[in-house]
């Protein structure tokens, strides 16, 4: 039992070999596809989970694959020992099992036992031998040696010769390589029988045991007694990989003691090793030895073979060539990439593992031995984690703004003289972090408008830009939230969410609002988003949009106002001022002052700037008492509005003279002819549109009468139908659109149905035709407004 347990505790120990994630598996040659090579979780201490997650695979055989579901190693390709070893023992696989996120990697090595599926064979069908009848009792007569491709107990173990009188077989070992030879025992008698019959067996020691046939077959001759001898048992020769075709490596000889043809020895060579046929070759009277073709020692260091020395009386001897192959530093190393990550995120830790690799060099000792660098690079740095592997990490931290891609070109150089190097270039992208917030080109802005703007124009446009890329650089516009004149800014303005062009949402006036502030603030696009903002101030320009308005002498309906000139006034004399003024700012309120008409040009003059209305010669008897002046003004504007004033004069020297002569002031027919057409047209519009009201209303409460019976009798479910809820004009409510209405008098100030009375400037004359005296109004009456409903009964109080 304590036997049993040792054996156990060594085949254990021989199955698994894990130090260091290093693990070592055996498994005989010619397995079935999908056989299991070894459950590899547990002896790496992985979980199957960790398998999928890290995707792992192998790398470096073609022969074994990696399950991942089951956690396993399997036979991927059928596996020939023989074609993948030779003769070479042990003989095993190494590879690597690799997993990401993070980077690992195990070293497997899965040895291959031999099994016994190859039979000893020889490369010809028969040995002949031409011996002549005097030839020696002990006479040696080396034999072909079969080839067993298994090794060990599997291998070649031993010669057997069929029953005979005159031959027994001599197995004997030159070297490390085992011969055999066939003896003579008895001599031979030509006359009795001059050719001999045998088979040659050649067995194995596996089980079952398996072997190969020859057929000898010897000529028997006269009189050549006497057998080659070699000068040299064996030649040793050291022979650079890189020698020239045609190098002759030794010159092999052998003596025979016989005279004439039966003393002529031949050279050939015998139990070449695979590969080796056309490499060498001898010539068969001198016995040079020559090279062939190119040797190579990464795929044979060393060649053993025999050369035979044969008499023409088929005498033989023996003798063995070691040639031993010169390693030349002839191969630059091998760089192959095993992992590599193509993109990493800028904010990636030092020390992050980029790429891993496998750098092979088939050359040996100093030749050999590799070390790989970096071109330049303070980013990155690569190690050598275990012999052959390289590891690429970060060194410093990234910065995608600065560089977005690295070319990162990895040198690798043995310690040859002159050493040989090889070159791969790794494209590492680098991927954005929303690291950067969004800045506006200017610290602040400026925009302007002229009142009286569409709804809806394109005032300005604001421009941030983003030093990240792709999402995390694409910005968004937002209105903050404030007010203005205690109203939501968003009623003013809007912004763009893309474009940051800012738009006006109403039209502006300038006589209401000349300037206000507002904040944009940027956003990008990144998880958080990074924003910053900006404060944007609106200039409202004004424009020429209102014309003067005359406050004095004030326009009146019914009553006829005069100023009163004596005719005893001299030049210069102050009639009256006519007092305007214009809400514009600017030159769009400079007024000036002409005389357009006047009943007598030449008595009276207006002063442009101020407006007073002076005489300009002395006034005389002769001059009409009834004096109408007509005066316009007008603003300095672009295009200029003006407003027309009519000042009635009375140039008299006592009130019942102006008395007379206003009585009889005729009405203008004309504008009660028109007022009264204007009358009777707006009330048939307007009796018009009522009645097509009505008549739609009670059409459509039909239609909806008749619908709604028509679903009741189909007994189908009935929707109920809300009409959309419409609010104020304000832009408050639903409505998307602000709608503004006006209310406008006639360009004819005599046409309005409104009077708008003021204190006057002077003493002020109001007539009315219809009494009897005159009534003097002084300066210190207030305003009044006297509205004439009678002319127009059908207008809402609200309108006027």
């Amino acid at each position: 039992q304590k036997l049993l347990l040792q054996l156990l505790i060594c085949l254990f120990v021989l199955r698994v070999c894990s130090v260091l994630g290093h693990v070592t598996y055996s498994v005989p040659e010619e397995m079935t596809i999908g056989s299991l090579v070894g459950n590899i979780a547990p002896d790496l201490d992985l979980d199957v989970q960790r398998l999928k997650s890290g995707k792992a695979r192998t790398y470096g055989t073609e022969y074994v694959e990696l399950n991942k579901e089951r956690g396993v190693l399997v036979i991927k390709e059928r596996i020939d020992r023989e074609a993948l070893c030779g003769q070479t023992t042990p003989c095993a696989l190494d590879f690597q099992i690799i997993l990401e996120n993070p980077m690992q990697f195990y070293s497997i090595t899965v040895e291959i036992t031999d099994i016994n599926d190859n039979a000893p064979s020889f490369k010809k069908p028969e040995i002949k031998f031409d011996m002549s009848e005097t030839a020696q009792v002990g006479s040696k007569y080396v034999l072909e040696k079969a080839v067993d491709e298994d090794v060990g107990l599997n291998g070649l173990q031993s010669y057997s010769l069929s029953v005979n009188d005159n031959f027994d077989l001599n197995p004997y070992t030159i070297g490390s390589r085992s011969n055999v030879e066939m003896v003579l025992k008895k001599p031979l008698d030509r006359e009795k029988q001059d050719r001999v019959f045998l088979v040659l067996t050649a067995m194995d020691g596996g089980n079952p045991q398996r072997s190969g046939t020859i057929q000898i077959v010897v000529t028997v001759l006269d009189a050549n007694d006497n057998a080659p001898v070699c000068s040299q048992t064996e030649y040793k020769m050291d022979v650079n990989e890189i020698a020239m075709k045609g190098t002759i490596l030794a010159t092999i000889s052998a003596s025979d003691a016989d005279e004439g043809p039966h003393g002529y020895i031949q050279y050939s060579i015998t139990n070449i090793p695979k590969g080796a046929m056309d490499l060498f070759e001898i010539d068969r009277d001198s016995g040079e030895f020559r090279l062939l073709g190119q040797l190579d020692y990464e795929k044979f260091p060393r060649y053993e073979m025999d050369i035979l020395a044969s008499d023409v009386g088929g005498n033989t001897d023996v003798c063995k060539v070691i040639i031993d192959v010169l390693d030349i530093n002839d191969n630059p190393p091998t760089i192959n990439i095993m992992s590599v990550s193509s993109i990493i995120s800028e904010d990636v830790k030092v020390g992050t593992v980029l790429s891993m690799i496998n750098v092979q060099d088939p050359d040996s000792n100093e030749n050999g031995k590799v070390h790989c660098t970096l071109d330049q690079h303070n980013y990155f740095k690569i190690t050598s984690t275990s012999k052959h592997f390289f590891t690429l990490v970060t060194d410093s931290e990234l910065d995608r703004e600065d560089m977005s891609h690295y070319n990162i070109t990895v040198t690798c150089s043995d310690e040859g003289v002159p050493s040989l190097s090889s070159s791969v270039t790794l494209t590492l992208k680098i991927s954005d972090v929303n690291d950067n917030a969004p800045v506006f080109e200017r610290s602040s802005y400026e925009a302007y408008i002229v009142e009286n703007n569409a709804p809806g124009l394109s005032i300005f446009t604001v421009k941030a830009t983003d030093a990240d890329w792709n999402q995390n650089a694409r910005v968004s516009y937002i209105l903050e939230d404030s007010s203005v004149n205690g109203v939501p800014v968003s009623s003013y303005v809007s912004v763009s969410a893309d474009s940051g062009v800012i738009h006006a949402v109403r039209s502006f006036d300038y006589e209401q609002i000349k300037d206000f502030q507002f904040r944009i603030k940027v956003q990008d696009g990144g998880s958080p988003p990074l924003s910053s903002n900006v404060t944007v101030k609106m200039l409202i320009q004004d424009q020429n949009d209102n014309p003067p308005q005359v406050l004095y002498p004030v326009q009146t309906g019914g009553s006829v106002v005069a100023e009163m000139v004596p005719r005893s006034a001299d030049v210069g004399y102050l009639v009256t001022k006519v007092v305007a003024v214009d809400v514009d700012s600017g030159q769009n309120a400079w007024l000036s002052y002409k005389l357009q008409k006047a009943t007598d040009r030449a008595l009276f003059e207006v002063g442009s700037q101020n407006g007073e209305i002076r005489t300009i010669r002395q006034v005389t008897d002769k001059d009409a008492v009834k004096q109408r002046l007509t005066v316009i003004v007008e603003d300095n504007g672009q295009p200029s509005r003006s407003a027309t004033v009519i000042v009635n004069v009375a140039v008299a020297d006592s009130f019942p003279e102006v008395l007379s002569e206003f009585t009889d002031y005729p009405h203008d027919k004309e504008y009660n002819d028109n007022l009264t057409f204007y009358l009777v047209l707006a009330l048939a519009v307007v009796s018009f549109l009522f009645i097509t009201c009505l008549v739609v209303i009670i059409s459509v409460k039909i239609y909806r009468w008749r619908q709604s019976r028509i679903l009741y009798h189909s007994n189908l479910p009935v929707i109920p139908y809300y009409p959309p809820r419409y609010s104020d004009t304000l832009g408050t409510g639903t409505l998307p659109h602000v709608y503004n209405y006006e209310v406008c008098r006639t360009t004819d100030s005599r046409k309005s149905d409104n009077k708008f009375g003021g204190a006057g400037g002077q003493n002020v004359l109001i007539m009315d035709p219809s009494s009897t005296g005159t009534m003097q109004r002084i300066q210190s009456e207030k305003t009044h407004i006297d509205f004439k409903r009678s002319s127009a009964p059908w207008i809402a109080p609200e309108l006027l």
